[in-house]
């Protein structure tokens, strides 16, 4: 099925880990792309493989924690004359460090790129999506809600937990010009970064890694990429018309306990 015809979604973070695979998803549904990241070399090469879905793939190398980038973003969306439809915002920041090593600089980055890029993105299309009735889908963490032993979040959990507030806040602003808002609350997903994590853990971290997961996650695995993207792409179609204000888990029931 063609899910996402002649849709245009904007997917930030799009060049790696979930972001990719949600651009890929949506690609194989019919959506055309813009992918913005911060590696230029690596979205060129994201955007050859989208193209074999027969899409239209536009890139922009930008860091959107800073709110100049933002400006560009939305100039090179206009110069090309491209109506948003969808966007993903899924680029962000997460540092474990303790709340009082936790400086304000960390503390802000956390902020600008989690917060502040996603509300002053979707702010800028705003018109597009209300002309459309289309839909955001922001990218939470199980961190909102759940803690884990040795791994302090204060900084990131709190952004999460903003972005939930944001996407329910949003969806009942924006419900009567028909543009819905939901969340994706991922679990340990097995992305490229999550992966070169492990290979630098020694075989007695990796068997107590093993094991937490069997400990904590009811199917006792963690996820894949395209797990997150299935939903995504259930979420962005008329599929989910009804669907607004949710913040779903994706996170094989590690927040049932």
């Amino acid at each position: 099925m063609n899910l996402l015809i002649n849709k245009t979604a904007l997917i930030t973070g799009g060049s790696d880990g979930i972001g990719f695979a949600i651009a890929t998803a949506f690609a194989e549904q019919g959506a055309n792309l813009i992918l913005i990241g911060r590696d230029r070399e690596k979205l060129g090469y994201r955007e050859k493989l989208l193209k074999q879905y027969d899409i239209t793939v536009l890139s922009i190398p930008a860091d959107i924690s800073n709110k100049d980038s933002l400006s560009e973003i939305v100039e090179q969306v206009r110069t090309k004359n491209i109506k948003i439809d969808i966007i993903v915002n899924n680029a962000g920041i997460a540092r474990f460090i303790p709340f009082l090593n936790t400086d304000i600089p960390t503390l802000d980055y956390h902020l600008n790129l989690n917060v502040k890029a996603p509300y002053l993105l979707t702010q800028a299309f705003l018109d597009d999506l209300i002309q459309s009735r289309g839909n955001v889908i922001n990218i939470s963490s199980y961190f909102s809600r759940r803690m884990l032993p040795d791994r302090p979040s204060t900084a990131y959990s709190m952004t999460k937990g903003a972005i939930e507030s944001f996407t329910k806040a949003l969806a009942f602003e924006l419900g009567p010009h028909g543009v819905r808002v939901n969340a994706i609350a991922p679990g340990t997903v097995a992305t490229p970064q999550v992966e070169s994590n492990m290979e630098r853990l020694d075989r007695k971290e990796k068997d107590r890694f093993n094991s937490m997961i069997k400990s904590i996650y009811p199917l006792q695995t963690i996820g894949e990429p395209k797990d997150i993207a299935n939903m995504a792409v259930f979420l962005a179609s008329d599929q989910a018309k009804w669907v607004t204000g949710g913040i779903f888990p994706v996170d094989g029931g590690l927040t049932t306990n």
